[in-house]
């Protein structure tokens, strides 16, 4: 079953292969999702300052019943933070708030203020932020860092100066979306590439030529798109505070022929409907 299986990160430590992202989960009700995503058995939890929910996600990990260190917790540090000392405040904070000695990971949200999406250069900002996780890490506060959203330049600009690489980038990858490029400079650094929103925020559940794919193959639409990017070697962080949707997500044992891989590899979406308000939805 995929929620017993794990990648291994560049650092050793195992990452369960499936997540459950929490974007869009209400603060209240975050500690219930998150304890009835434990009990189906997901052991890797997603979440971010700018989601607002980090103290519910924190309840719920801390109230499931599983001891902590069989879990995988992740947040990052807001997209706005692009200095040394803003960033040390806020992963403690982090830690605070959620009720945690540590976490699994943690990523730089995005390389821009969402202000300023794919806008201006914050290299410098980049880089102390960076420092400010790689201490965390030094310190065992944070277990494992990374970045998100991150383009092959914002990669090249942390690895000019880390002393810890980067881990993991958390990014945008479904059907419809799907940034070879990116993906193979990850890959040939050994840094994980996560899939947040890999049923394309629920746009592709209204595509009819993958809603007859999955139809061939006697699964749904999000089981397929989940799938797909588990055969990319990704983690998918599908966000459902539904038990049943939770289940479902998980049935994914079947493989993508080839060629039908191919036809959701060379798939490409253009409109997100209504969350094209959504920076990372924005095309730019």
């Amino acid at each position: 079953m995929i929620l017993n299986e794990t990648y291994t990160l560049a650092n050793g430590l195992p990452i369960p292969k499936l997540g459950l992202g929490t974007w869009f989960i209400q603060a209240d009700a975050a500690a219930q999702a998150v304890r009835d995503a434990i009990g189906i058995g997901y052991r890797n939890i997603d979440t971010a300052q700018a989601y607002g929910n980090e103290h519910g996600v924190g309840e719920g990990v801390r109230t499931s019943g599983v001891p902590r260190g069989e879990l995988f917790v992740s947040s990052k540090l807001a997209a706005e933070i692009k200095d040394y000392q803003d960033a040390v405040t806020a992963i403690d904070g982090s830690l605070t708030v959620m009720g945690l000695d540590y976490l699994d990971l943690m990523l730089i949200h995005s390389p821009q203020p969402w202000s300023d999406w794919r806008g201006g250069s914050y290299a410098e900002g980049n880089r102390e932020a960076w420092r400010a996780l790689e201490e965390a890490h030094t310190a065992g506060k944070l277990r494992s860092i990374g970045v998100s959203n991150f383009e092959q330049p914002d990669l090249e600009n942390i690895l000019s100066a880390a002393t810890v690489a980067p881990q993991v980038n958390q990014i945008l990858v479904h059907v419809g979306n799907t940034p070879e490029a990116l993906l193979d400079y990850c890959a040939e650094r050994n840094i994980l590439i996560e899939a947040y929103s890999p049923i394309a925020h629920g746009e592709m559940l209204k595509n009819p030529d993958v809603t007859a794919m999955a139809g061939r193959y006697g699964v749904t639409v999000p089981q397929l798109c989940i799938r797909y990017a588990l055969e990319l070697g990704t983690v998918p962080l599908p966000k459902t505070a539904n038990p049943e949707h939770m289940r479902s997500n998980a049935e994914v044992d079947f493989t993508i022929s080839g060629q039908d891989l191919d036809t959701l590899r060379h798939l490409r979406m253009n409109d997100y409907g209504k969350s094209s308000r959504f920076p990372v939805f924005s095309g730019k």
